[in-house]
């Protein structure tokens, strides 16, 4: 069955009474035949209206050969039945698709113009479009220069004029793209004095109510250069989360909004100095608790008559993270030959080291930390676990040797 298409012509402001010809399962939900439809099916890189049919909301709208499919929920489904139907476009969605289609067209054809290279795919999502562009690379000073010509389009109010071949002649329009095969009638759009291009998507009238259109980034892709840009209202929407930002930003950092960026720089720069500040800080501390955990037991390499090879030292930290029970490992590791186990009592988990190159750790450790419930692993000079909760941690480092 053919469905009439009426969302090229009907403005979509003003409910459309079609009639509903059939209900048929599609995949897991239910598809609407109708005899002729407002709603825009996804394709040609455009997404698929929305809206309801009599009152059921629509999910998508999808096209298979001359019919179009209006996809509702199976449970909304059994709501309708063929006959009349009354078609309520959602006209915000349609606006901002119309707007980003003509957009789309008038970018790629100002890009071809400057700087020669094709668009050779597109898409406009819910959020950010993008244009896939047959060129290596894209310049600051390149994407600028584009942005200006095409506001100058916008605000010149070029008309967008439909041609439909036949009755006119396709080889009189120099296209930017060849036309798809196999139509028995092509639409042109024509962006006058910008571009010519084959589509099916819906256009505005004109390039002025586009607005404004802004290109967020220019990144490599497959060999080509993905452009991504936002049109219309998504720009003002854009601008005051960016404002809003811009002055949370301003007030944390005392400048103003001009000079956020320097100052967050300026901030990130403090910031790193802080952290090696303290990465030094920590090891310095880790170092002096290992120092003293050794002395404590008399295990510090050059003290007393044995450098501590052989021995086994467990110790449990209340308050230490895992973070830093491994940072006084590791300096313990370096001031004597012991087996030392520490453990973090509120992680409920343990980490060995030992420097005694005769010490094979898992051969020591994986018995009594299984027999307990826990899991880890390791090698000859370092092991590592965690148990369910803090008694079979504990019970773990009560089983433990004094010797190995």
């Amino acid at each position: 069955m053919k469905t009439e298409r009426a969302y090229y012509e009907h403005p979509g402001a003003d409910p459309l009474q079609a009639e509903i010809l059939e209900l048929r399962p599609w995949q897991d939900k239910t598809a609407l035949i109708l005899d002729k439809t407002i709603f825009y099916p996804e394709g040609g890189g455009q997404s698929a209206d929305r809206g309801t049919i009599n009152g059921v909301p629509l999910l998508d709208v999808q096209e298979e050969g001359e019919e179009i499919l209006h996809i509702v929920s199976p449970g909304e489904g059994a709501t309708l039945r063929p006959g009349p139907g009354e078609l309520v476009l959602d006209t915000i969605r349609r606006r901002d698709f119309t707007v980003h289609h003509t957009a789309q067209h008038l970018l790629s054809g100002t890009i071809l113009r400057l700087t020669g290279f094709p668009t050779v795919s597109m898409h406009l999502g819910d959020e950010v479009c993008t244009i896939d562009v047959d060129a290596p690379a894209f310049p600051e000073e390149t994407i600028i220069a584009v942005e200006e010509a095409v506001q100058d389009a916008v605000e010149a109010d070029a008309p967008v004029v439909i041609h439909l071949c036949p009755p006119e002649n396709l080889g009189d329009f120099p296209l930017r793209k060849v036309p798809p095969q196999g139509e028995e009638i092509i639409r042109v759009v024509e962006i006058r004095g910008n571009d010519f291009s084959p589509c099916c998507g819906t256009h505005l009238a004109s390039t002025g109510p586009i607005g404004i259109l802004r290109i967020l980034g220019a990144e490599k892709y497959k060999g080509k250069t993905r452009i991504s840009f936002i049109a219309g209202r998504r720009v003002l929407r854009d601008s005051r989360l960016l404002r809003k930002n811009g002055d949370i930003a301003s007030r944390a950092l005392k400048v103003p909004v001009a000079e956020t960026g320097p100052g967050v720089l300026a901030l990130l720069d403090r910031m790193k100095e802080l952290e090696r500040r303290l990465k030094t800080l920590e090891e310095e501390n880790a170092a002096v608790k290992a120092a003293a955990l050794l002395k404590n037991a008399g295990l510090l390499v050059g003290e007393g008559d044995s450098p501590g090879r052989g021995i086994l030292l467990s110790a449990s930290f209340p308050e230490a993270g895992m973070d830093e029970v491994l940072a006084i490992g590791r300096a313990a590791q370096k001031l004597t030959g012991a087996l030392i186990v520490l453990a973090s009592e509120g992680e409920f988990k343990f980490a060995a080291f030992c420097s005694d190159k005769k010490a094979h750790l898992p051969s020591i450790l994986k018995d009594p930390m299984e027999a307990q419930g826990g899991h880890g692993g390791g090698g000859p000079s370092f092991f590592q676990g965690a148990f369910p909760g803090r008694q079979e941690l504990e019970r773990f480092l009560a089983a433990l040797p004094k010797t190995f």
